[in-house]
């Protein structure tokens, strides 16, 4: 699948936005390795901290039906210029699908493609974690 349509699907998907509070619709679409495509969009709440991002939504709905690689998600929204992902969502995005094409568009449909590592560089991800074991009885 070429980026114009994957970007095409963010577009659509950004009509389902409910942003009443912000009127900021975004939609996005992640695309799979093996072809599939997931829309998601953003959800707000007037509990503001409650509200998702599409980006989430997307990944969210393609790993709770079982995708774990992914290729790339563009990212829609109605303004002039590129809109990039959010801090959670970029941490997010490179959790669950690591250096992934980020396809940021413009309202006129045009886009541009970034790495998810050129987006969030010096990711934090597991192998930050310390590994802890369970003491044997």
């Amino acid at each position: 699948m070429n980026y114009t349509i994957l970007a095409t699907w963010a577009r659509e998907a950004k009509r389902n936005s409910y942003s009443p509070y912000s009127r900021f619709r975004v939609g996005a679409a992640v695309l799979t390795t093996d072809g599939r495509v997931f829309t998601g969009c953003n959800i707000e709440n007037s509990s503001y901290g409650l509200t998702t991002c599409a980006e989430r939504t997307a990944l969210f709905k393609a790993v709770s039906e079982g995708e774990r690689s992914f290729v790339a998600i563009a990212i829609a929204s109605d303004e002039d210029t590129f809109t990039p992902p959010c801090g959670a969502c970029r941490q997010v995005i490179f959790e669950l699908a690591g250096n992934v094409d980020v396809v940021l568009t413009k309202k006129d449909g045009t886009y541009r493609v970034k790495k998810m590592l050129e987006l969030l560089p010096q990711p934090f991800d597991g192998k930050n974690l310390k590994k802890t074991q369970r003491k044997k009885k």
